[in-house]
């Protein structure tokens, strides 16, 4: 009788492998890559006392740890272990994500991962595969774009390490970023990726543009400095997401029976018009060099950039409003009504 169980229960096993075969080998090389990261861990306790390690970058450790206990004191995030281990890069990129568009739509290529929920990108360990993974997608016919991850959250399933790559931000763009990262560890809603990342996005500038403040002072120059940063791309997003609105509508135009070559000119007239314009974006940075990005017609990003814009930065004056209106600024009270509200992971 074990003996027939045991059988039963290996053919469900192989009938489940074979059926979703394509996730069960994504899935081992996503486990594969996280167990890399796992066994090339080193305590920061280590890292900190390491004579070989140079101590600017050991005063950033120090600064990450400064920026959770904010994040946890003042901003009321989950208390964790994420940042108390460190993995070294080596100065190679860790992992990247995938997304992919439909090329006259800014429709995003959905994946729906096991647990998690449905996702608008699809992480790789792999670079081999990445690139196999974004070529099938343009032979279907997909606009693509790949992204160098800088961090990421596995909302609690792992402590997440400090990586070598974060050692090189800004002070006020690693408190965005830890301050992002530990939000998703608090509050992850299956099924709403782009509430999830607008959400990180908002509290991670918002927890920073605190934290800078208490830190320097409102008048200091750290502190100027940052608020004209984030200010520059604060006008920068709201231009890209005019520019989604121009391209949805002239989408919204064409007709399956429009020929492909006037799609493709609609298409790269209209991408080239909101990318060019950037360059009349106020820049109020103290310590910009006032260079301007030129766009050529051989650069210019596809419906798969626009599509990641929106999955980051569609929601954010949705939580400001709700924020400052609904609940008077005062974060703590705001984020329990979120917590109450959307159930996490």
């Amino acid at each position: 009788m074990k003996r027939r169980i045991f059988l039963g229960f290996l053919v469900i096993l192989l009938a489940l492998g074979v059926w979703q075969r394509e996730w069960v080998s994504y899935g081992y090389m996503q486990a594969k890559g996280q167990l890399h990261i796992m066994l090339n861990t080193r305590p920061i306790a280590e890292v900190l006392t390491d004579p070989t390690y140079p101590d600017s970058l050991k005063a950033k450790i120090r600064l990450i740890q400064d920026i959770k206990q904010f994040a946890q004191d003042s901003l009321g995030l989950d208390p964790s272990d994420n940042f108390t281990t460190f993995h070294d890069q080596q100065g190679k990129p860790l992992m990247w994500v995938l997304v992919g568009a439909d090329r006259y739509a800014l429709k995003p290529v959905s994946y729906d991962i096991p647990l998690l929920g449905t996702f608008s990108y699809k992480g790789y360990f792999d670079r081999e595969r990445l690139l196999q993974a974004d070529s099938l997608l343009q032979r279907q016919g997909y606009d693509t774009r790949i992204n160098e991850v800088a961090a990421y959250s596995t909302l609690g399933f792992f402590k997440d390490p400090i990586l070598s790559s974060m050692l090189k931000r800004t002070e006020g763009s690693l408190a965005e970023l830890i301050i992002h990262e530990l939000t998703h560890g608090t509050l992850f809603v299956k099924d709403q990726l782009e509430y999830n990342e607008n959400l990180a996005d908002f509290v991670g500038e918002y927890g920073a543009e605190r934290y800078m403040a208490q830190k320097y002072g409102r008048d200091s120059l750290p502190y100027l400095n940052y608020v004209a940063t984030n200010a520059y791309y604060e006008r920068f997003t709201d231009h890209i997401l005019r520019g989604t609105q121009k391209l949805d509508s002239v989408y919204r135009l064409l007709k399956p029976s429009t020929a492909a070559a006037i799609k493709e000119a609609m298409k790269w007239q209209t991408i080239e018009t909101v990318m060019t314009s950037t360059d009349t974006i106020t820049d109020g940075r103290l310590n910009h060099s006032g260079k301007r990005r030129v766009w050529l017609k051989t650069d210019l990003p596809n419906n798969a950039y626009f599509v990641g814009f929106l999955t980051y930065r569609k929601q954010q004056n949705r939580f400001k409003t709700e924020f400052v209106i609904q609940f008077n600024s005062d974060f703590k009270r705001y984020l329990t009504h979120l917590k109450k509200t959307y159930p996490s992971l």
